[in-house]
């Protein structure tokens, strides 16, 4: 099957997929999206929202549709990064048996990563980055295709270890997540105080999400979409030849050459999804917001004057 046939495949595939979710959970299209451009891209995110949105039943409901092995894991300031990873035991012959822990999954849900120590978050964020572990000198390789979403309370920050700079930047995407309108919630309550339950239809399997994956990477993109991407990154830098006043003015610290790489990675899933078979500026535009979010640092005068990375953000676009 050439690339645009199978490009053509996987947006009628995209569009029953997001029918099967719609199934379990109203509304949050614009959070849903996210999470399927990340999957399909071959990233990870981080979802930020207050208890109660459905985040975990959100991400059982993507994973069953898409056909993939999920766990979920909660994380507390006791973790240990061997109740993540697994650890070596004794058997009954005296020998050391690795015992596989729940990182060995397709979809794995941290939920509340900032409620656990740094070495935990660190043995998560490896193996994120390596999609591998090593445990007593032996590497183990995870599932393809792996792919973390970790959840954070924007409340409650005693007792947290938020997550630093470095680490954040691993997430491809950081999504908000808000509070349904009157009407969503309307639905949702009636849906769950029934005696109802939707059954939810894979749609894909393991290896037909790599294709995909192989298959966005292999679209063409031409030269002045990247160097939008790179020159709009590069613009979140403060005091370079490329900032704004208001990006001195107002930012810390800029994002990284990783972000110019996602950005046109997920155009490309972008663009893929709306039946594009190539990303323009507007597709960009369209996943900058959620990709440069996490990795833009304002300063105290931001702070003082109540100008949040959303509002930065909007102002280079």
């Amino acid at each position: 099957m050439s690339d645009v046939a199978s490009l053509d495949k996987f947006v009628k595939k995209y569009k029953d997929l997001k029918s099967e979710i719609a199934k379990v959970i109203v509304g949050q299209e614009e959070v849903i999206d996210t999470l399927l451009l990340s999957v399909f891209s071959g990233g990870h995110s981080l979802l930020v929202g207050v208890p109660g949105l459905a985040k975990t039943l959100m991400v059982n409901t993507i994973s069953k549709a898409l056909g993939l092995e999920f766990k979920r894991v909660q994380f507390t300031p006791d973790l240990m990064p061997s109740d993540i990873i697994g650890s070596e035991i004794l058997d009954e012959q005296r020998k050391f048996k690795f015992l596989k822990g729940p990182v060995f999954t397709n979809i794995l849900l941290a939920d509340e990563i900032n409620r656990t120590p740094p070495k935990t978050q660190a043995a998560l964020l490896e193996a994120m980055q390596e999609k591998a572990v090593t445990v007593g000198g032996k590497n183990y390789v995870l599932a393809a295709p792996y792919f973390v979403l970790a959840t954070q309370n924007p409340i409650e920050q005693e007792g947290t270890y938020p997550l630093p700079e470095a680490q954040l930047d691993r997430f491809m995407f950081e999504v908000n997540l808000t509070y349904p309108s009157f009407q969503e919630e309307v639905d949702v309550v009636k849906a769950t105080t029934q005696n109802r339950e939707a059954s939810i239809e894979a749609l894909f399997t393991a290896s037909e999400i790599l294709e995909i994956q192989q298959l966005i990477r292999r679209m063409p993109i031409a030269d002045n979409v990247i160097e939008y991407a790179v020159k709009l990154v590069s613009k979140t830098r403060p005091n370079t030849e490329e900032s704004l006043d208001y990006v001195n003015t107002y930012v810390d610290w800029g994002a990284g050459p990783r972000a110019s790489q996602n950005l046109v990675l997920a155009a490309k899933t972008y663009a893929a999804s709306k039946g594009k078979y190539s990303p323009d500026i507007e597709d960009v535009q369209a996943v900058a917001l959620a990709i440069l979010r996490h990795r833009v640092v304002k300063n105290y005068k931001a702070d003082a004057e109540q100008i949040s990375i959303d509002d930065i953000i909007a102002k280079l676009l």
